[in-house]
């Protein structure tokens, strides 16, 4: 569905903070609050917000590493490639997954209360999985830069407005 500037103007602010009033995204880009609202629930309705969601500080909730996981499997069938990710899905600990290019298969975003924590999530998770060939990890030191945000570019199919 092509979207005209005033759905990308609100996009822009409603995903970096969905408390915003319709009111003051209105005043900013020249709708009345209504009209937001009206816009909002249609890209709702589209698909095009697919989720509302607040960030939480891993660390405020006790847990202390974020871990990129590489993994390596085995046999990459359609039917093995649903199997990992659906296991995957069950594990509160896996917050992302990626079905990747390159060396590895999928990556994952791992969160874990410590060091023995992800080591028992590798242990269930990873290494008894029969599909799982090898994995790597990598610790994270610093959350440098976290968001969903998606870049809206000139380049979006635009309808006139």
């Amino acid at each position: 569905m092509p979207l005209d500037r005033f759905d990308l103007a609100i996009l822009e602010r409603y995903q970096r903070d969905t408390q915003l009033p319709a009111k003051t995204i209105g005043d900013a880009i020249g709708l009345s609050a209504a009209a937001v609202q009206r816009r909002l629930k249609r890209l709702r309705e589209d698909g095009v917000i697919e989720r509302e969601c607040a960030i939480l500080s891993p660390k405020a909730l006790g847990m202390m590493v974020t871990c990129i996981v590489a993994v390596d499997i085995d046999r990459d069938g359609s039917e093995d490639l649903d199997r990992f990710r659906r296991d995957m899905e069950r594990y509160p600990e896996v917050q992302q997954c990626y079905y990747v290019t390159g060396q590895a298969d999928f990556v994952l975003v791992v969160l874990a209360r410590d060091v023995e924590a992800y080591d028992a999530f590798t242990r269930e998770a990873l290494m008894a999985n029969g599909n799982v060939r090898s994995f790597t990890t990598q610790v994270v030191l610093e959350r440098a830069k976290v968001n969903l945000h998606v870049p809206i570019a000139p380049g979006v199919a635009l309808r006139s407005s």
